[in-house]
């Protein structure tokens, strides 16, 4: 699990940078630390407001921080695949969009350089 932390402090790192690849492991490892944190999030909301809270104030805060990084690394993911990070918008279109988006996450990247840059590393540099 400490690797899935690493790709998950990458993307971070990166949080503002639309441009370059983001490969499978980096942009899977970081969605599900995310959901991990959600997950947690979501339990310590509820024990502090009450069983009906749901997406309580922590819940909502961390979303927010989380919005720029999440897009960022979707469109460096579908760079990878050889698509426009503009793609991002079928999310906006209900069930369908975000079954197109899926497919495209899970599928393999271009092999060497695209039109979006290198392919991406295979492993992170470790967080100093």
């Amino acid at each position: 699990m400490p690797q899935a932390f690493d790709w998950y402090l990458r993307g971070l790192q990166r949080y503002i940078q639309f441009t370059g690849r983001a490969g499978r492991a980096e942009f899977w490892y970081y969605i599900l630390v995310y959901i991990l944190i959600i997950l947690v999030l979501r339990a310590i909301d509820g024990l502090l407001f009450g069983v009906n809270a749901g997406n309580g104030v922590l819940t909502w805060l961390f979303w927010l921080f989380s919005i720029m990084p999440n897009l960022a690394i979707g469109a460096r993911r579908l760079h990878d695949t050889g698509r426009s990070g503009w793609w991002l918008l079928l999310s906006l279109i209900p069930i369908i969009g975000l079954i197109v988006l899926i497919i495209w996450f899970v599928s393999r990247g271009a092999e060497g350089d695209n039109a979006f840059g290198p392919a991406p590393v295979a492993t992170p540099k470790p967080i100093s």
